[in-house]
């Protein structure tokens, strides 16, 4: 779109701020999400990460001496107005194996961001934890957000594929973004956005099928290889990045 020769971005027409995420149970066909709260999960959480301390390498928090530690982190987290966390339930183990967040929620822009995940290794490469992402990603595109972020420490190499396998598009990388935990963090940005959902959900309702798995539990099509459809249609330069 031109104005005096000077291009400007195209008009976003009728769409309307949307709300902020209020921590309603999102539940599927091998996951449940409900807002993580201290008294209920950090017990049963502190129990599925012990002995993994590697887990929180790339976490700004972590890892936890003890239960009562971890509880008083969670306690505070939980509390504050800018991050709403959710605790991971698998329903084929019934137990809780994880948590993630929403957090850099700007509505009035159309952005939301997914991260703060922790994931014990119960809950790693299994049909829930992927459909728990879908579950967060779906409730944002449904909710009205245009932009759905994940970002990463940039040498966090098992987060920078999960966010493509989710679907998510590579756009770059933040030089010395932060510091965490004394050490100088880049940061890698991912992002995908509303014009790509449809697709991404196609590929999820497909992955996510029980005829998509074998009587051993083993995936039939790939995830990675369904949304890596999505992302190329979307913009193969950032595809293939």
């Amino acid at each position: 779109m031109m104005r005096d020769d000077r291009p400007i971005g195209p008009s976003v027409g009728d769409w309307q701020v949307p709300s902020l995420p209020q921590g309603e149970t999102l539940q599927g066909r091998y996951a449940r999400l409900e807002r993580l709260n201290a008294d209920t999960h950090a017990a049963l959480l502190f129990k599925a990460f012990d002995g993994h301390d590697w887990v929180w390498d790339y976490m700004p928090s972590g890892p936890y001496a003890s239960s009562a530690q971890f509880h008083r982190w969670m306690r505070e987290a939980t509390a504050r107005d800018d991050i709403l966390f959710y605790a991971i339930f698998d329903k084929e183990t019934g137990e809780f194996g994880g948590f993630a967040s929403y957090l850099r929620m700007k509505p009035e822009s159309g952005s939301i961001e997914v991260g703060y995940i922790a994931m014990a290794p119960c809950l790693q490469r299994t049909k829930a934890a992927s459909e728990a992402m879908f579950l967060m990603m779906q409730w944002a595109f449904e909710a009205g957000y245009r932009r759905y972020e994940w970002k990463c420490d940039a040498l966090n190499a098992p987060s920078r594929r999960a966010a493509q396998r989710l679907g998510f598009s590579y756009e770059g990388i933040f030089r010395q973004a932060t510091v965490v935990k004394g050490h100088n963090r880049d940061t890698a940005w991912f992002a995908m956005i509303d014009t790509e959902w449809p697709a991404l959900r196609e590929a999820f309702d497909f992955w996510l099928s029980p005829s998509n798995f074998a009587a051993d539990g083993q995936q039939k099509e790939r995830l990675s290889d369904l949304t890596t459809l999505v992302r190329e249609a979307s913009d193969p330069s950032l595809a293939r990045t």
